[in-house]
């Protein structure tokens, strides 16, 4: 009989994971008290027979001194987290945050503003995160890291394959979608999700829709932007343009990959633009495309979209934990290409998005294999 419990780890307790835990006892909540509870601000309520609230936390990792040590229920809401509360009232878990490795975790820069806005790093020695994992019983760890925490990111990486735990990686430092990285998974036989989450609708999905819709309707795109503000960590993190290589890579190539004839790089530009405190864990994106149609005809279109940006990443992380957990169930191992293409901005494979969620829903239904 399968076990209808997921247990994850989670490194990072920031905006992101406080959303996603919230939004979990949300739906329980709502679940519970009625068993025909509709799937409001879902993809899918049930996947491969597992409900949201079947996502349990066994363990989780953060180096701020606000959040370790403390009741992950209390750690979620610890500053500087910033994020709407969507259920402030947690179950009784009693997961404690354990103290991770900072490596290149914390940008200098943010020593330069307020302590409520910025990471706070605890002076504790780290804990033993191999440990942990084995001890907790977790299966998947979600890797919650600031944009630029490429060696951080690659020490967890490394212990997931020492470990047997699936990596779903929701940040730009390119393990799934690198080959290397990914045939190691595939020989341990781990299955594994990434790169790069994108939001349940956000930027990057609205910019790629868009793109495709020039491309199918003749219509040639000469030159675009996103650029995007925000006020949360995130934002304040990427104020360090030394940590964005990657993040601009796989936000470009996401929308270059839906264009027949990829734009030369001066005419395409994405990424973080500023960090406007008062917006709060709110973004707000910028979006200009140009290009001509029927006769060369110039034509533009201007976007402006808000969007409470922890959330929006939620409703496709909670997909993601799912899909990786019938992957353990059916035994497949490496990366996960269907959900990975669905959910994340540089997956190892890019598809069309809508050739990317009827492919999801094969893999659901066990008529693909990844």
């Amino acid at each position: 009989m399968k076990n209808n419990s997921i247990r994850i780890a989670i490194v990072g307790v920031g905006n992101c994971a406080s959303s996603l835990l919230q939004g979990i006892e949300f739906y329980k909540h709502k679940g519970l008290k009625n068993p025909k509870v509709e799937a409001m601000g879902l993809m899918h309520l049930d996947i491969g027979g597992y409900k949201p609230w079947d996502i349990e936390v066994g363990a989780a990792f953060d180096i701020d001194r606000r959040k370790v040590g403390r009741p992950l229920k209390e750690a979620v809401f610890a500053k500087p987290n910033c994020t709407k509360v969507l259920f402030p009232n947690f179950n009784d878990s009693a997961v404690t945050v354990s103290m991770g490795e900072v490596l290149d975790g914390v940008s200098e820069h943010m020593k330069e503003y307020p302590e409520d806005r910025t990471f706070l790093v605890a002076d504790e020695k780290p804990c033993h995160v191999e440990k942990v994992l084995k001890e907790s019983g977790v299966e998947i760890l979600l890797n919650y890291l600031p944009v630029g925490s490429d060696q951080a990111t690659e020490f967890y990486a490394k212990v997931c394959l020492s470990t047997g735990v699936s990596l779903i990686n929701c940040m730009p430092s390119f393990i799934v979608s690198e080959r290397p990285w990914a045939k190691r998974f595939e020989e341990k036989g781990i299955p594994i999700v990434g790169d790069d989450v994108k939001s349940q609708l956000g930027a990057t999905i609205i910019h790629r829709v868009l793109a495709k819709l020039f491309e199918d309707r003749g219509v040639r795109l000469d030159r675009t932007y996103q650029i995007n503000t925000g006020g949360n960590t995130d934002f304040l993190n990427m104020l360090n343009r030394n940590r964005l290589k990657n993040k601009r890579i796989s936000k470009t190539e996401a929308i270059q990959s839906q264009l027949g004839i990829p734009l030369e790089p001066e005419n395409i530009h994405i990424g973080p633009s500023d960090y406007v405190p008062w917006q709060n864990d709110n973004k707000v994106c910028f979006l200009r495309m140009e290009g001509r149609g029927f006769g060369e005809v110039p034509l533009n279109l201007e976007l402006r979209l808000s969007v409470e940006d922890s959330p929006n990443s939620g409703g496709m992380t909670v997909d993601a934990i799912r899909c990786c957990k019938i992957a353990r169930d059916r035994g497949i191992a490496g990366p996960l290409y269907s959900i990975s293409a669905c959910a994340m901005k540089h997956p190892p494979i890019q598809y069309p998005d809508d050739v990317a969620r009827a492919m999801l829903e094969e893999f659901i239904e066990g008529k693909r294999k990844r």
